[in-house]
């Protein structure tokens, strides 16, 4: 790996969806890959996330979103990312997302989005490659 510190990747559920127990797998694989993991907890607004971003220089923003507000929440942090200048962000996900919906986010910015089984070390190679890409420092 090219970088000179961790990846940094803040975790996060938006909204009233209760259900952590896959963000905080998530974090613990990507905490095991070795990379820095900053994990939100539940109800976070998507203001409260992108100010967390930007407080904690992440490279990448996870949200795991179970409750259908995906083509709100997702929308709304690319747009609150732009607004704070914080273009070379990865916005990336998983879920239960439509394949349909995801085509349409990703053309509206957002990462890859990963369905739940999706195997840990794709999501820690995707992350890794795309920072990797994208993200100097």
């Amino acid at each position: 790996m090219s970088t000179n510190r961790p990846i940094r990747v803040l975790v996060a559920k938006v909204g009233l969806d209760g259900h952590d127990r896959g963000a905080k797998v998530i974090a613990t694989a990507l905490r095991d890959a070795g990379m820095e993991v900053i994990y939100t907890g539940l109800r976070q607004t998507p203001e409260m996330v992108v100010n967390a971003a930007l407080q904690e220089d992440v490279d990448a923003i996870g949200i795991s979103i179970l409750s259908g507000a995906h083509m709100t929440v997702f929308p709304k942090l690319i747009g609150l990312l732009h607004k704070k200048g914080l273009t070379d962000v990865l916005v990336t996900g998983g879920g239960i997302i439509p394949e349909a919906d995801m085509k349409r986010l990703q053309e509206m910015g957002v990462g890859k989005l990963f369905a739940p089984g999706s195997p840990m070390q794709e999501i820690v190679a995707y992350i890794q490659q795309w920072v990797n890409e994208n993200r100097s420092f």
